[in-house]
């Protein structure tokens, strides 16, 4: 399905028209390509990042693996900051959206460290696809959003598939395995809250006081542990790893959602997925059973459903306003 632009079919009243529509279909059609690639290239880098750490978390403790990735992600999009012109510490810092960003980021963070540590990551991450159902359920409770029946059955379909994963009360049922549904939950607030936030701020802002709240995060933990700490060369070079393929992530992601369509270019996040499915089978000698990839499978097909009727909805709306 094209955007209005491209539907619009040409007439005489101008000897250049159809020359113009026919350049911005195919300008819409390279920004979509762009957008989608950019989009999977984000999910690898976000899956090899959570491999990363997975491993650290062998060895080290999450409080200090959070700290350090907090504070190497912050430096980072505080350098990207400065690059730009902008001043890191701006007054809408300290607005309620953002304060509340910053506790789903821990939230979010936190728990879905702590999930792809003690259970597989392929599991963790199929239950994180959950994530923009989640965002949508808030989206209509707190915006307004109307959200029709159809994409509330598919909510239902997906939160099925999150069950057939954790399967609470069946022999296969792991309690950890509700720190990923926790994250999810975090995850989702946080994307809400970003939408509430002041447009005055930027991603690369957004970015500094996201790593930033993990420091302390990471210090508590640390402090309520009271281990000693067991730093190794390679822990450091997996954190390392995890906080540059970690920015290297956020960047495509925000390509990605800048150059296309945002309905033609969010379905390709659960390409996440199928990275994860791959590095947790080459990597950890995970072996995913049926319950779990069928219901991986309903999680994605719900979530590219609702996707699908958002952009058909929107679709719908703009036409009649580009006649």
């Amino acid at each position: 399905m094209t955007s209005a632009a491209c539907s619009i079919k040409p007439t005489l009243s101008s000897r250049y028209f159809f020359t113009d529509a026919v350049y911005a279909c195919w300008e819409e059609i390279l920004n979509n390509t762009k957008g989608s690639l950019f989009m999977v290239a984000a999910m690898a880098a976000f899956s090899i990042e959570d491999m990363l750490i997975k491993s650290a978390a062998e060895t080290t403790s999450i409080g200090l693996i959070l700290a350090l990735f907090g504070l190497g992600g912050m430096l980072i999009f505080i350098l990207l900051t400065w690059r730009k012109g902008e001043t890191v510490l701006h007054p809408a810092a300290l607005s309620k959206p953002i304060l509340l960003r910053a506790l789903c980021e821990v939230i979010g963070r936190f728990c879905f460290a702590l999930a792809i540590t003690l259970t597989p990551l392929s599991s963790a991450s199929a239950i994180l696809q959950a994530t923009p159902l989640i965002a949508m359920i808030g989206a209509a409770l707190l915006f307004g959003e109307q959200v029709g029946h159809k994409r509330w059955l598919a909510v239902l379909v997906g939160f099925v598939g999150v069950l057939m994963i954790i399967r609470p009360g069946l022999d296969g049922f792991e309690a950890t395995s509700l720190f990923a549904v926790i994250a999810t939950l975090g995850f989702a607030g946080r994307d809400l809250a970003t939408r509430a936030a002041s447009p005055v701020l930027s991603n690369m802002q957004l970015g500094v006081y996201g790593f930033f709240v993990l420091i302390p995060t990471g210090l508590a933990i640390l402090m309520y542990q009271n281990e000693p700490l067991q730093f190794s060369t390679t822990a450091a070079t997996q954190i390392l790893g995890a906080i540059v393929f970690g920015v290297m992530a956020y960047n495509a992601l925000t390509i990605a959602m800048r150059a296309g369509d945002v309905s033609v270019v969010s379905p390709f996040r659960y390409t996440r997925l199928l990275f994860a499915l791959a590095l947790g089978i080459l990597i950890f000698g995970e072996s995913p059973d049926l319950l779990t990839l069928l219901g991986s499978l309903l999680i994605v097909l719900s979530g590219g459903y609702t996707l699908i009727q958002t952009r058909k909805r929107t679709t719908t709306n703009n036409i009649p306003n580009a006649a």
